[in-house]
């Protein structure tokens, strides 16, 4: 009998394609949109870091948005270049709160199997 390498044990605990969603909500508690997230890998945050040219986490953190979060469909809910008006034209709080998100700190989430391409 083979034995599996621990590398394919740990690939096979945890699945990439399950999604997290959160729900942007307004200041009267309505959905405004929701964001679908994928598990981060250390690729993704070096693509980000790279991408922002800054170890600045606050920089990092909303190039990290840019680069995952998604539609329902699966399509990316922002482009790069978007990168600029999130941070200016977003209240921090709401900025802040989506990325805790993404960073798996807010834990309320519903859990979404990503569909098939």
């Amino acid at each position: 009998m083979a034995t599996k390498k621990t590398l394919d044990l740990l690939r096979d605990a945890f699945d990439l394609s399950k999604r997290r969603r959160f729900d942007v909500k307004d200041s009267k508690g309505n959905v405004v949109v929701s964001l679908y997230f994928k598990a981060i890998t250390r690729a993704d945050r070096a693509r980000a870091t790279q991408r922002a040219g800054s170890d600045d986490p606050l920089v990092v953190s909303t190039h990290m948005l840019c680069q995952l979060a998604e539609n329902e469909d699966g399509t990316k809910a922002f482009h790069p270049a978007d990168f600029v008006n999130l941070q200016n034209e977003l209240p921090e709080n709401v900025l802040n709160e989506i990325e805790l998100f993404l960073f798996g700190v807010n834990q309320n989430a519903t859990i979404d199997n990503a569909k098939e391409s």
